[in-house]
């Protein structure tokens, strides 16, 4: 197994043809994330942030030296499936996540707008600056919101969020999970206590209409069914549903 530079990624790129994953193209457009393969390049992985892409001719070389902690693993087929469920055995769960079209054009603006205005009056809708960021990085729920980017001055570089406050806090946001060439991937979080308020919607509508006025595409990958009627609401259709590992050592 050998650590693929960016200048070689090209050499890989053909094994990922076809899938339309925002965290592959992050990759390979060199933005974020990292890509070993076996020699001859007949396989290859890529890991961005908490996701592993496995293409090509299986190969047990490159289930092995993961990050340690928890991992969701991505199969290309069903004989890499079988090899993650004999190498890990019960320390995998399967599931299954849900992909969406990535279609330009098909956001309302006017509804996106609506969407995001009906919240509460305590609460407000902010830009994630440098105070927010700090704030989601020091707590366990929020964290995923901006903890791919090295630092804030890297988020204000290639990121982009919104979060909802409450009296200074922040308790719920949309942002940036990873970015590539043409958009970001879309990061959903709210706390605990705050759930079921329409804040993940508000906060989603302002992000994906900010994304609009750049010209990004906001790709959403659903991690479960609300996930995915979360997205259907703000405008996305869905495209098909995938099996995924979820791996924690």
């Amino acid at each position: 197994m050998q650590r693929v530079s960016a200048r070689d990624m090209m050499q890989i790129a053909p094994l990922f043809a076809g899938w339309k994953q925002a965290l592959i193209l992050s990759c390979l457009d060199g933005f974020m994330g990292e890509a070993h393969a076996s020699r001859g390049y007949r396989s290859a992985r890529i890991v961005n942030g908490d996701f592993c892409f496995l293409a090509g001719s299986p190969d047990p070389a490159l289930l092995s030296h993961l990050r340690p902690g928890y991992i969701i693993l991505i199969p290309q087929t069903p004989a890499w499936s079988a090899l993650i469920e004999a190498t890990f055995g019960v320390s995998v769960r399967r599931v299954v996540r849900y992909a969406t079209k990535k279609e330009s054009g098909v956001f309302s603006a006017a509804k996106l707008q609506s969407i995001s205005s009906t919240m509460k009056r305590n609460y407000s809708l902010h830009p994630i600056n440098e105070e927010l960021y700090t704030q989601a990085m020091a707590e366990d729920w929020s964290r995923d919101l901006c903890s791919q980017f090295s630092s804030y001055s890297d988020y204000a570089a290639r990121g982009l969020g919104v979060g909802a406050v409450i009296d200074g806090r922040l308790v719920s946001g949309a942002s940036s999970y990873v970015a590539y060439l043409s958009g970001i991937v879309v990061q959903i979080d709210t706390m605990e206590p705050f759930r079921r308020q329409g804040l993940a919607s508000a906060c989603a509508a302002r992000l994906i209409l900010e994304c609009m006025k750049r010209g990004l595409y906001p790709c959403w990958d659903a991690q479960n069914k609300a996930s995915l009627a979360l997205a259907e609401k703000l405008g996305y259709r869905a495209d098909v549903a995938y099996p995924a590992y979820e791996l924690a050592y």
